[in-house]
Formats: C-alpha cells, structure tokens, sequence
C-alpha cells in the first residue's frame, strides 16, 4: 500500500531481498508457477521422507526390544501382554491427551482433506507434533491401526509447515500438501507411483499438469530416501501369480461383491463409533476402545500392530478358512472402533489386512469349487487387498497402483481391475456408502470437496487480483494533498479509521467540478465509499470471495506481515481473473 511519505533511500539488501521474496510470491499465485512449485516439491519431499523414516524407526526400535523374533510378531507375546499392552496403551495416552493438547488433536485423513479444502491447507503444528508422538505411541502398544495415517499427516504437515515459514499463499501450500502426502505413503510403502495417485486421487482431489509434476518429484524423493535407509525390499512378499482361467471371472465379479459388503460394514461401523463419541471425553474413549482391543487380542493377537506378517502369512497360503474369517471379523470389529473413537492411526494398513483375510477366505472357496482351474489363492488374497482399499476409501485407481507395486507383478492388472470396480460401484450403489474420509467428514459437519467453479477459484492467489495503486489518507486534506494523490494514478484511497474505501476518479469529478484555494480542507466522507474486509496475502480467490460474502462486500484491503497492506481486490477482478479465457 502506498503511503503519503517522502522517498525512501536506496535499498538495503534485506529490503532488496523483501522485494524478490514478495516477487516470487506472486508468481507462485498464479497457475503458471511449475518451476517454482517443482523446486518446493523437491523439497517438501527430502523433508516429508526424512520424517517418515524417523517416524518408522521411532517404533521399529522399540519393538525389536519387546517383541520376539522380529518387529511384527506380536503374536510371540503372553496372553497376559496382548490384554494389557493395548488396553494400558489407549488409556494412558488417552489420559495425557486430555489433560495437555486435546484443543489440536484430530486423527483421520479427513482431517488433511479439511484443511486443504476448507482451512486454505494449514496445517496446525500442534496436530503434527500429536500425529507423531501419538501414532508412534500406538503402534508401539499394539493398537489395531496402520501406521500410514499418521504418516499422511506428517507429510501434509511438512509441506504445509514449510509453505506457512515461507509465507507462501494457500494455493501454492496445497500443492505443497499434496507433495507430502506423496512423499509419505511413497516412504511408508516404497510405493511411488501408487503415493502420487492416493494424493491427487484422495487428498488433494485434482489432476493437472501443474499438480502432478512437483507430487511426482516428491514422492520420488520420499522414496529415495526410504530406500536408502530402509533398502529396496517391499512390504509385501507375494509369489508370482496370475489369472489361471477365464472361467473364473464370474467368481472374481461375485468375490467384489462380498468384499464390498465388507467394505460398507466397516465404514458405517466406524461412522456409527464416531457419532457416539463426538461428545465423550477423550480419555473414556481411548480407554474403552483399548479395552475392546485388549479383550479381542486374547482371541485372535493377529490383529495386534500393522499386521503385515499376517498378510505376507495369507500370501504364502499357511492360514486356514476359519482362521481367516475370525480375524477378519476380529480386526473390521476392533480397527473401526479404535479409528472412530480418534487413535491416531491409519486405515490402508488395516484395509489391506481385512481384504487379505476375506481374499484369502474367498481363494480357499474358490480353489474347493474349481480344484483344477481356480488360481492360487494368493491370487485372491491380492484382489481382495486391492478391493477392499479401493471400495472403502472410493480411490480404485490408488488400490490399482498400490497392488501392482507392491507385487510387481503386471499379471494382476487385469483381474484386479475387474474386482476393484465391482466392490467400489457396489459399495456405492449396492450398499449407499460413501468413501470413508467423505462419510466422517459429514458427520463432523465439514465440507470434503469442492465445487468446480471453487476449485478453479482456490487454483489461484489473490495476489493475481489486486490492485497495489492505493494510498492511505486521513478524511479530511487539502485541495493540494488531493491533487498530489490524483498525479500518482492511484486508484483507491484508504480511510483506514471508518473501513472505507474511496474511488479516486470521484475525486477526481469533485475537484474538477469545484474550485478552492489549495489549503482549503476537503471532507472524503462525502464522497461514496464502500466498506472493506481485511485478508491476509496468501488467500486464494475462493476464500476471497467466500469472505466478501460473508461480510457482504465488494471489496477487500490484502494484509501482508511485512507491511501494513497491500493493495485492495474486488469482486469484479475476481470475476475477470475467473473468466474461461483466462481460466483454460
């Protein structure tokens, strides 16, 4: 905003640095900023992976000293350890949370999808620090949860975090956003390809050519960096398998529709624990849903943990059909109410492992029907990890790249294509579920998607849109003063004290219609003026306007932490700048 002062010196060189970090700023408004973004990508990605992998060796270091053999195995323990470990678990940390940041917390990837869409995707540093310690807390002590979850908030987290110290505006941090999310599951998986499509797919909600690239570089690096710790072993040892007979397509389209029931059955069981415990106090909460897990775990300690030994077990064929279906039953029961009580933990871990058991169940069938013809079934224990991800979190293309890296095996594509879609239309139509993330956003009453008019809107900052020809005046100058703001070309005038705006080519009509000595005192508030609304720099076009709605105006002043404001946006430059030529 320009104010009525003499000129200033020559530049500093921190004031010439304010004015490149200002410049590159806006550029990163606008849909034309993919050098810059690729850049933050990278980065994002370094900085979201070198979380992730510490984040893993905060639990993996711990369980190797407490369970035997090997970080998984927590089947090796006592009777007396799968009650209490998880029960005291969820109990204790439900009782610190309570008494020292329960105003920060919330658990789900929804939480990350809200942010983005309806918070300008920033991210709470409270939240992070609780994802961390808290994830890394229950799966520690067992809880029947997967680690990704908290995993998508440390990566959404990281990018966000990053954009906020930078300063950057909403649109470029939601694309920081999703280059975390990217980078996370990448890192927690060693899945590159299948962490893009769950960020675009999932989270971020939008495909473009200026989203992937800086997504793809992230998740690359997220990657990169797990590989080097880690190294290039995936999670998952599935044999090389592959469509034995045609003949089985009808059982493969019959195996999307039983997974879907499974599928619907956990996301209103969830939804139905998660309406019962908005209102409860977080310490009871934990407490009971330990409980349920310390109780079930006496019966079936598979479902303690990620459980991927239990999965790599069913992939080998060493479980038998009533096994399976007892810890099926076991973790669909105990997951969805530890997840919708709020344990910080995730949900794709878990879905692979139900949709291994039902695969698994539904192979054992398969293989009694058609001993000839039917193909292994770890065969099916893969259709049933892809449709159960992809049906209960409405992301079949994510559940299709997730499988095919994780077997590397491109045998697969076709017959799990198949199935992912008929348990995901099923899911939808067949038994009216919504994906997971959509279901307990609407129960929180938050909105989990925007419109395409919202979302072109949120594409772009409003640093696209302003007007920086404003000066600052007090209400009544001079005749001289007047003229002097009306040789600068400024266009608006700012009476900061009433919240007015003022038309300077009103001024002008006045000063050309009426002649007065120069000293002569001129009163701003008899000339129309319209009444503003403060926004910070890095808003986007869509929480623009959503704010001049709410207050019912035209305009807006744009603040700024390194000045007092920054020029002024109206309605109508939004609607110029949303114009389809300017759009497309």
């Amino acid at each position: 905003m320009t104010q009525m002062t003499p000129p200033l010196e020559p530049k500093s060189l921190q004031s010439r640095w304010h004015t490149a970090s200002e410049r590159w700023r806006d550029r990163l408004s606008g849909m034309d900023a993919l050098p810059l973004l690729t850049i933050l990508g990278l980065l994002t990605g370094v900085i979201a992976g070198t979380v992730i992998v510490i984040f893993r060796l905060m639990v993996e270091i711990p369980l190797h000293f407490i369970l035997p053999e090997n970080t998984e195995n927590f089947e090796g323990l006592s009777n007396s350890w799968h009650f209490w470990l998880p029960f005291l678990g969820a109990a204790v940390f439900g009782l610190v949370l309570q008494r020292v940041n329960k105003e920060h917390y919330a658990a789900s990837v929804g939480h990350v999808i809200d942010r983005i869409h309806n918070h300008q995707a920033r991210m709470p540093l409270g939240n992070f620090i609780n994802q961390f310690l808290g994830g890394a807390w229950c799966l520690i002590t067992g809880q029947s949860v997967g680690r990704e979850g908290p995993a998508v908030h440390l990566g959404a987290g990281s990018g966000s975090l990053l954009g906020q110290w930078l300063n950057l505006p909403s649109n470029a941090l939601s694309s920081l956003v999703g280059c975390g999310v990217a980078a996370a599951i990448a890192a927690c998986f060693n899945t590159p390809l299948a962490g893009v499509i769950f960020a675009m797919e999932v989270v971020v909600m939008e495909y473009s050519i200026t989203g992937f690239i800086p997504v793809i570089l992230a998740a690359v690096a997220g990657t990169f960096i797990n590989q080097w710790v880690f190294g290039f072993s995936t999670v998952f040892h599935a044999p090389p398998v592959a469509l034995k007979s045609l003949l089985e397509l009808p059982l493969i389209t019959v195996s999307g529709l039983i997974i879907a029931g499974f599928a619907a059955a956990f996301i209103r069981l969830q939804a139905m624990t998660c309406r019962a415990s908005l209102n409860q106090p977080i310490a009871l909460r934990f407490a009971v849903a330990g409980l349920l897990a310390g109780i079930v775990s006496l019966f079936a300690p598979q479902i303690m943990g990620v459980g991927y030994d239990t999965i790599n077990s069913a992939l080998a064929g060493n479980m038998g059909l009533w096994l399976l279906l007892v810890i099926l039953l076991a973790k669909l029961l105990v997951t969805s109410v530890s997840l919708g009580v709020g344990l910080p933990g995730g949900v794709i871990g878990p879905l692979l492992f139900m949709g291994a058991c039902a695969g698994g169940a539904l192979g054992v069938i398969a293989n009694h029907l058609m001993p000839n013809s039917a193909s292994p079934v770890s065969f099916y224990v893969l259709l049933g990890m892809g449709a159960m991800m992809g049906a209960a979190l409405n992301a079949p293309l994510a559940a299709m790249m997730a499988i095919l890296e994780l077997t590397y095996n491109p045998n697969i594509i076709f017959p799990s294509m198949l199935v992912i879609l008929v348990a995901c239309l099923a899911t939808r139509w067949v038994f009216k579920c919504d994906g997971l993330y959509q279901t307990l956003l609407a129960i929180h009453g938050k909105k989990s998607s925007l419109s395409d008019h919202e979302r072109l809107l949120s594409r772009v900052g409003i640093r696209k849109a302003i007007d920086k020809e404003v000066v600052e005046a007090a209400t009544q100058i001079s005749f001289s003063q007047a003229r002097t703001l009306l040789s600068d070309n400024l266009r608006w005038i700012v009476l900061t004290e009433q919240k007015l705006l003022v038309d300077s080519n009103n001024l002008g009509h006045l000063l050309s219609d009426k002649q007065a000595p120069a000293d002569t005192l001129l009163n701003l508030l008899s000339l129309p003026a319209k009444p503003y609304v403060e926004l910070a720099d890095h808003s986007n076009l869509y929480q623009a306007l959503l704010t001049m709605n709410q207050a019912n105006v035209d305009v807006a002043i744009v603040k700024t932490l390194q000045a007092p404001g920054l020029g002024v946006i109206t309605r109508e430059a939004i609607n110029h700048i949303y114009s389809p030529q300017k759009i497309l």
